[in-house]
């Protein structure tokens, strides 16, 4: 593909990466200068807590155990106030999706710079991308004070992930790399970093279902899960991104989940209007048929195929698609409420379209 031209802006933040690196977590910070950080949980990192205090030891200013899914604004509120009240001079995000949001609320009213221990394949510790969910309706934004300064990806922390969280946050991945090779703001060297993150991910996310310990399974995941997180945190999000924080902020469906079923019916959607990132799509996927391929990723690694599976009500389609078309994103397909509408309609069932029925 001619490129006569482009603009690409590079994500100034330090990373680390490799089996045991999370050891390094006291000198990086040293490094950096910090002194009094704020260690920031959920549920799923509580199996580390203890090991990361005494990581920390003295630089360990206070903890803040509640991030949750979609970063309440209530939540964020705590978080702001804890990180104040202690004098925090950074914030320790440990964990996937839901403490990295809440350091990157944390650093959107403070200021303070974030540091993450990255345990998932979510992606979102590569990008100036924030979102707080309040009355049942996800705010997003992009703001460089929210990209995190360092981050550290330890496959060894991987380990511990469920095969439904390990197959969900690498869906999840895999959509980052899809929407950048095809936003408005893509180049070649987020073509380069998506497909590559797609290939990593395709490859690496069915072995790691089936073996939590296969070392060069998660090695591959989480490269795959840095390579999409730097590719999206370059460019904007599309149709994909705006459905998911449509249905997660306003019916609180499991985030990673969501994506998981979403994204073959966006690839489908898309596919007539953006051929040659589907193309690409295909080809790091090993398959002919993009959409049909992710959906059959979602059988391989045993996760749900579809909205009703996740808890969504029939009755809620209608206001999905209202969410889902309000304020759209930009996409490579025109947004037209009913066609968004048949998209749900077909996610909700479980039903992949057929190839050009969405053209």
């Amino acid at each position: 593909m001619n490129e006569p031209s482009f603009s690409y802006g590079t994500l100034l933040a330090d990373v680390v990466f490799g089996e045991g690196t999370v050891d390094r977590l006291p000198a990086e910070l040293d490094r950096l200068g910090f002194r009094r950080v704020l260690l920031l949980t959920g549920p799923s990192g509580r199996l580390h807590v203890e090991r990361l205090k005494a990581l920390l030891g003295e630089r360990l200013a206070g903890t803040f155990e509640e991030a949750r899914m979609h970063v309440p604004v209530e939540i964020a509120a705590r978080g702001v106030a804890r990180a104040i009240a202690l004098s925090a001079d950074a914030v320790v995000a440990f964990g996937g999706g839901s403490p990295i949001g809440l350091g990157k609320a944390i650093a959107l009213e403070t200021g303070l710079p974030q540091v993450v221990v990255d345990t998932t394949y979510a992606g979102s510790s590569r990008t100036p991308i924030w979102g707080m969910t309040e009355g049942g309706r996800k705010k997003t934004g992009n703001d460089p004070r929210v990209l995190p300064r360092l981050v550290i990806y330890d496959p060894r922390l991987t380990y511990s992930l469920s095969p439904r969280t390990t197959a969900a946050s690498g869906m999840n991945a895999i959509a980052h790399c899809v929407e950048a090779l095809y936003s408005a703001q893509r180049n070649p060297v987020t073509d380069l970093l998506a497909e590559r993150g797609i290939f990593e991910l395709g490859w690496a996310i069915p072995r790691a279902v089936r073996e939590a310990t296969d070392v060069e399974a998660r090695r591959r995941a989480l490269l795959g899960a840095f390579l999409a997180g730097t590719a999206l945190g370059s460019v904007g999000m599309a149709l994909h991104h705006k459905l998911c924080h449509a249905l997660g902020g306003g019916f609180d469906l499991p985030h990673a989940e969501t994506h998981a079923v979403i994204l073959p019916h966006v690839v489908r959607f898309n596919e007539p209007f953006a051929g040659g990132a589907i193309a690409a799509t295909a080809r790091a996927l090993g398959v002919a048929d993009a959409a049909a391929g992710l959906f059959d990723l979602l059988t391989v690694t045993g996760l749900p195929r579809s909205l009703a599976e996740l808890g969504l009500a029939e009755d809620s389609l209608d206001r999905a698609a209202d969410l889902a078309t309000q304020n759209p994103y930009f996409n490579p397909r025109p947004v037209d409420r009913p066609a968004v509408r048949v998209l749900l309609e077909d996610a909700f069932r479980g039903r992949l379209a057929a190839r050009g029925a969405s053209g």
